[in-house]
């Protein structure tokens, strides 16, 4: 099961609603790329595609292909606000390994 702090939805609407389209929610995604293999990917979707998991949550739904999700699994995703910048931060607990500047990873 894939996790989204309240924090992290919050950012989310809030996201959402400053959007000029309507969007259905938030598809999240395990793509090929990077140093280390996998990346994230992040987006918002008008609609789920056939065979989605949906998670519905804070006013929105959350869109992940039964692919991704064998990766995504007991992962946590979560909205840090720091001095060196902010954004979503996942933490996964089926990553092996991650490159040097942590946007890929291996499992």
């Amino acid at each position: 099961m894939l996790k989204i702090t309240d924090k992290a939805q919050g950012k989310v609407k809030e996201i959402l609603d400053s959007q000029q389209e309507p969007y259905a929610g938030l598809r999240v995604q395990i793509v090929g790329g990077g140093c280390s293999g996998f990346q994230y990917q992040m987006g918002f979707e008008k609609q789920a595609n056939g065979g989605d998991e949906i998670l519905e949550l804070q006013g929105f739904k959350v869109f992940v292909d039964k692919g991704s999700m064998i990766y995504l699994d007991g992962t946590e995703i979560d909205y840090i606000e720091s001095l060196t910048g902010a954004g979503f931060k996942f933490h996964n607990p089926n990553v092996k390994s991650t490159c040097g500047c942590g946007e890929s990873f291996h499992v």
